[in-house]
């Protein structure tokens, strides 16, 4: 395709970071705007929304998705507005959220997108509770947890978009839910706005203890988002047949060569089943996900919350706060105002 030059921006990965990405790893570079052509929709980026995942698509090593080449823009979930379309049923002004490259403005296939339906609230839930993290949450919680009414669930990373949703379907299941987080007012926001029965700070308390006090009947289901040294603290407390659903481990992502201790006998005892799984797993099934959390937010059985940067040249910094904690909930960038 001709390209056309324009003031255009896009941010790559120019150097593979081995421990906390930095701006060394990344780069704003200008980039050019190609026409779209049959099939394609040309977008501008609305909201850009950072996840730990891409850390370990900056590592050139084999995973569950190809790994970001360098010099080349970084990919992720973006919210955008069609600009131009030569693509069926997408027209111009159209809402779009999908797996689109950190670029301004850029040109892509329609069959990598789907259209947002506003009418079931702001379009950057198709970010967070209607997409990706939602979809994540309801399906580690409900297909691999199987939360029964009664059963004590811990959910690392609670005031994550992830963990926050987990929470709340948690209590819709009548769980008792024991949400673990890294500040006061994560914790403050975990009992006080989502339900949970008990919140521990893990950077002011004593983690093991503070599970003790609020788990007296042990764990049934840990939704791990962190892994690290709050996992080996959950593992000791877990009962007879507890699940453990292995989402993230936001706490080894930075650290070559993590280790800890041996978890086998704590399941051996426990006859607890692990699994680890990615959303994408669960594909096929998406509308059923969506169709429940939908249906919950509407019913004002979920709620949720974002933390918002602006400016494109502020992703960045808004990806690297996801490993200082400094989100609750979403972590967003916001790009431009749809027109």
């Amino acid at each position: 395709m001709e390209g056309v030059r324009i003031v255009n921006r896009e941010i790559q990965l120019v150097k593979r970071p081995e421990t906390v990405p930095t701006h060394e790893h990344l780069s704003i570079t200008d980039a050019e705007l190609p026409k779209p052509q049959e099939g394609e929709l040309s977008v501008e980026l609305l909201y850009v929304s950072v996840d730990p995942y891409m850390r370990g698509r900056m590592n050139n090593t084999k995973s569950y998705v190809a790994p970001f080449q360098l010099n080349e823009p970084i990919s992720g979930g973006v919210v955008a507005q069609v600009k131009e379309s030569k693509a069926e049923p997408f027209t111009t002004g159209d809402i779009v959220t999908g797996s689109i490259p950190w670029r301004e403005k850029t040109v892509i296939s329609a069959d990598s997108v789907r259209k947002v339906d506003p009418t079931l609230g702001s379009v950057t839930t198709s970010l967070g509770i209607l997409g990706m993290p939602g979809l994540t949450a309801y399906f580690g919680l409900i297909d691999i947890g199987k939360p029964k009414e009664g059963e004590t669930l811990v959910v690392s990373g609670a005031a994550g978009a992830v963990g926050s949703t987990v929470v709340q379907i948690g209590k819709i299941f009548g769980c008792r839910v024991v949400g673990i987080a890294g500040s006061d007012e994560k914790t403050s926001y975990l009992t006080n706005e989502l339900g949970a029965d008990a919140a521990i700070n893990y950077k002011t308390q004593n983690v093991a203890a503070a599970l003790q006090d609020a788990c007296p009947s042990g764990v049934d289901i840990y939704f791990d988002n962190v892994g690290g040294e709050i996992a080996d603290r959950v593992y000791p407390l877990l009962n007879k047949f507890a699940r453990i659903t292995q989402c993230g481990a936001i706490a080894s992502y930075n650290v070559p060569n993590d280790q800890g201790p041996r978890i086998q006998m704590h399941l051996i005892k426990s006859s607890a089943t692990i699994k680890g799984f990615v959303v994408g797993d669960y594909q096929v099934r998406y509308k059923e996900g969506f169709d429940h959390l939908s249906k919950w937010l509407k019913d004002g059985k979920l709620t949720y919350e974002e933390t918002i940067h602006e400016g494109f040249e502020n992703i960045p910094d808004a990806f690297f706060g996801l490993f200082k904690g400094s989100n609750t909930g979403k972590q967003l960038v916001k790009i431009a105002d749809p027109r």
